[in-house]
């Protein structure tokens, strides 16, 4: 398993960097049901790793968690959330969030996913969302 990109702050926390994909195809919004803790539904998301930038870790991401290949990304927001638990070990996070155009069929990632779809927003109002994609959707002004 990879190692996570790392930064330890002058107060001792520990930071991760993560990534996490607005993918949007026909008034529908790509959504995962984690079956990894924290298991709830989400946008394709995950850490960046060692010797990873953002794109490259977007691209492996999207790819791994969907099948799903992305041919472009722009850079929608990015800043550190605290609160933000992993199952790597800390609360710290500091986010780049892309929109992400992408091509291909889903293929499940049986290791990871407990369902992947398309999702309108009034189904994503209905799901046990995961804390920061509520706060995504709600900065986008989504829901």
């Amino acid at each position: 398993m990879s190692k996570p990109k790392t930064t330890t702050l002058p107060d001792g926390r520990i930071t991760h960097y993560s990534v996490g994909a607005i993918i949007k195809r026909h008034d529908k919004y790509l959504m995962i049901e984690r079956a990894i803790s924290p298991i709830c539904f989400a946008g394709v998301a995950g850490h960046i790793d060692e010797g990873e930038n953002e794109i490259e870790a977007i691209k492996r991401e999207v790819e791994e968690e969907s099948g799903l290949i992305v041919t472009s990304c722009k850079l929608l927001a990015e800043e550190e959330m605290e609160g933000n638990w992993c199952s790597k070990g800390t609360t710290c996070h500091y986010w780049y969030l892309f929109d992400c155009k992408v091509e291909g069929e889903i293929i499940k990632n049986e290791r990871e996913t407990k369902k992947v779809g398309w999702f309108t927003l009034d189904e994503i109002k209905k799901v046990n969302l995961e804390l920061v994609w509520k706060y995504w959707f709600a900065k986008l002004r989504l829901l």
